[in-house]
Parts: C-alpha cells; sequence; structure tokens
C-alpha cells in the first residue's frame, strides 16, 4: 500500500490489532536475539527487587522504572539497527561498522546514565545500615 492509499484509507481497529501483534512480534524477537538485552532485564528485575526490598518512594519508583525502560529501549533501537546494516551491507564496510559502533555507545550511555540513578536511589538507603 502506497503512502497516499494510507493516507486516505480509514481507520481501522484490525489494523490496529495487526500492528500491534507486529510490535510484540519485535519484542519477541529481541528477547530471543539478544543476549544483552537478557543482561539488562536481569540488572532490572535486580533493581525492581532492591527498589522492594528497601521500600522506595513513589517518585524513585517512577524514575526507576524509566530508567530500566529507556535501557531497555535503546537495546531494542540497538538490534535493529545491528539488523538492518547486516541485512544492508552483508559485507565490511567501516560505515556498517561506524553506525553498529555508535548505536551501541548510546546504550553504554544509557546503561552509565542508569548505573548513576541507581546509585542515586540505593546508596543512601544502604550506606546508613551498613554504618
Amino acid at each position: 500500500m502506497s503512502l497516499e492509499e494510507k493516507q486516505k484509507s480509514k481507520f481501522s481497529v484490525t489494523d490496529r490489532l495487526k500492528s500491534a501483534n507486529h510490535a510484540w512480534r519485535g519484542i519477541g524477537l529481541l528477547i530471543r536475539t539478544s543476549h544483552n538485552a537478557w543482561v539488562e532485564i536481569f540488572f532490572g528485575a535486580m533493581a525492581l527487587y532492591l527498589g522492594y526490598i528497601l521500600n522506595i518512594s513513589g517518585t524513585e519508583w517512577a524514575v526507576l522504572v524509566l530508567a530500566i525502560g529507556l535501557v531497555i529501549v535503546a537495546e531494542a533501537f540497538n538490534t535493529a539497527i545491528e539488523v538492518d546494516i547486516d541485512m544492508t551491507s552483508p559485507e565490511y564496510h567501516p560505515y556498517g561498522r561506524d553506525t553498529k559502533d555508535i548505536a551501541a555507545g548510546a546504550v553504554l550511555l544509557m546503561v552509565f546514565m542508569a548505573t548513576v540513578i541507581a546509585l542515586i536511589i540505593f546508596v543512601p538507603k544502604i550506606l546508613p545500615n551498613m554504618l
């Protein structure tokens, strides 16, 4: 269907459900194919468990969940970029490598930010109990 045909088509609940199915398939592919996503989900789950144990505030929950979600979303974009580069440039090309490295770097930056957020939330709650 061309862009012009899509613009003229009417809203369809069925089409929206099909679209959602594609999105769920994408999440499944991410989980099945990205080892890094598993690591990020594991550490995210550990952070959620620690938040429960330490009884963090509602605001801290919101920030923690947002940070975990952003790491996983960054990983999803990184994985999508890697799949696209592998498909469109099967032979080595320095620009393909650069694109993949930049996308992976974005994930790493988000992991660093999420780690800082976790430290800001958890260290003040853990440290007084250790002293």
